[in-house]
């Protein structure tokens, strides 16, 4: 595919066919996105390849948690466990999470996050810390840059998928339960949950996604300034 047309049209899928996805096609794929960039070369990610049926469903349970609070506090208009927010309303909206969930336990078809444990293929990907070289670590905020060494590792992983005509999804719902994540999976301390790759042949083929011009967040000089390219729009 050209890179371009690749990279515009890589969304999220969370629909897939049944067929697995075999362990020579996720060698491939990792042997690719391996070559992400990472601070100093670290490489500091980690795979766990879920495969048995028991922890699958173990991992479902632990998502499902989370995400009837994640659907809680989108329904009432907030940004999910946004660092800056209202944090009473964010309290008041996750207590409706057991209304969410008993709809969901209702409903005739089960949704993504109800089906997990049936994805094609599950990877737990983790951040060894000691790789990263997290320059806002003793900043009075919510640290953000380690990040920087771990996820174009994602990304190219699903750009990968692309090309064996495979589609996925990255969320970030398990890093919720890390503690129970690192039981399950017998990951150490010295190790952070990073992300869930779900991966699978899409039942819809992605197209070309919509997205905020550039004008609308690139800017000269100064914070909200002149938008790059003239107005934005």
């Amino acid at each position: 595919m050209d890179l371009i047309d690749t990279l515009r049209s890589t969304g999220a899928a969370r629909q897939f066919h049944p067929e697995p996805v075999s362990d020579e096609v996720l060698a491939r794929l990792l042997d690719t996105a391996r070559f992400a960039p990472s601070g100093g070369n670290r490489q500091g990610w980690r795979v766990i390849v879920v495969k048995d049926p028991a922890t699958r469903e173990q991992l479902r349970d632990l998502y499902l948690t989370g995400w009837y609070e994640y659907l809680a506090m989108g329904s009432a208009g907030l940004v999910p466990w946004a660092p800056v927010t209202d944090r009473e309303a964010e309290a008041a909206a996750i207590a409706r999470a057991p209304e969410l969930a008993a709809a969901a336990a209702a409903a005739d078809q089960p949704g993504f996050a109800e089906s997990l444990d049936t994805a094609p293929a599950l990877l737990v990907v983790l951040a060894d810390l000691s790789c990263l070289a997290a320059v806002d670590r003793d900043l009075p905020r919510y640290t953000l840059v380690g990040g920087a060494s771990i996820y174009p590792f994602v990304w190219s992983l699903l750009l990968a998928a692309r090309t064996e005509g495979l589609g996925g999804v990255m969320t970030t719902m398990p890093v919720r339960r890390e503690d129970d994540m690192r039981a399950l999976f017998g990951i150490p301390d010295t190790v952070a949950v990073a992300a869930l790759v779900v991966l699978g042949r899409p039942v819809a083929q992605p197209g070309r996604l919509r997205r905020s011009a550039v004008g609308s967040f690139a800017w000269v000089d100064r914070y909200e300034g002149e938008a790059l390219g003239g107005a934005s729009g």
